[in-house]
């Protein structure tokens, strides 16, 4: 990346695998307005400082550090200083994370920075390069430190199991299988075997979102794709399973900061 033109803003991504997405970007000045994900944000200010609202307060990380946003915690970016700022970010889902913890609540980093080294270390692997796809073991491998790290950094210790993680991950499934239509809580109830109330506090607790924004933003994952290979707009928003091209840039725009013709025309630029 190291020709890039710093005058202008890019976003690079790296091969993306199941449950685990990478990018580097540079902003000269305002990168993302407030918005959120479904996803933990986990990632590292490669130079400039990187200013973002989050939980009621103003940070700044800078080189050397760790940011780890919870999912579903509304933030924002943009430069501290007129030299913006560069970093890289992996994007790692909720369930992916579950699987290496067994059914624990998600691990929370209090105010989105770390400058723990436990979780500097288990991040490096993940956040190395972005240009060679990973070792698909070595992948696995760092995943689970990565987890690990998560919940030491955030003082969880493993014990009973508080929420029915075995109702919530065959919901989970249901949302899956049932993008193309119409999901209803009473489709995840009958598919879980939970009532939609204790099913979905479970889901909260689980997966960091509700089952309805679960849904949204597994749209959301398949219109990226569609547009990415060549779907317009309009056909990728109905492809996906939303009424409308309007419909879809409302929620782009609410996960990811930015409306979906602003985020193709950066990949272009970082290409």
């Amino acid at each position: 990346m190291d020709g890039k033109d710093r005058r202008k803003d890019w976003v690079a991504r790296a091969p993306r695998t199941a449950g685990l997405e990478r990018i580097e970007a540079y902003f000269g000045g305002r990168g993302y307005e407030m918005h959120r994900h479904d996803t933990y944000a986990i990632g590292r200010t490669l130079s400039g400082v990187q200013s973002f609202h989050y939980r009621r307060g103003l940070r700044h990380s800078l080189p050397g550090g760790t940011l780890v946003l919870h999912p579903d915690e509304a933030h924002d970016g943009q430069a501290g200083t007129d030299a913006g700022f560069r970093y890289r970010m992996l994007y790692v889902e909720p369930a992916l994370v579950q699987r290496m913890l067994g059914g624990q609540p998600l691990p929370f980093v209090p105010g989105g920075l770390s400058d723990d080294p436990r979780l500097r270390a288990a991040a490096e692997p993940l956040l190395r390069t972005m240009s060679q796809p990973l070792d698909p073991l070595e992948e696995a491998d760092a995943l689970y430190d990565l987890a690990q790290a998560l919940a030491t950094v955030a003082g969880q210790r493993g014990g009973r199991r508080a929420f029915d993680y075995g109702a919530a991950e065959r919901a989970r499934q249901r949302i899956h299988d049932g993008l193309a239509g119409r999901l209803t809580l009473a489709d995840l109830e009958a598919a879980s075997g939970r009532d939609r109330w204790s099913l979905s506090r479970d889901f909260r607790a689980l997966y960091g979102v509700s089952p309805y924004r679960y849904a949204t933003l597994r749209r959301l994952d398949a219109c990226r794709r569609l547009m990415l290979a060549g779907l317009g707009l309009a056909e990728a928003a109905l492809a996906a399973g939303f009424t409308d091209q309007s419909h879809m840039s409302r929620h782009f725009s609410a996960a990811y900061g930015m409306p979906p013709g602003r985020w193709l025309a950066m990949l272009r630029a970082g290409a």
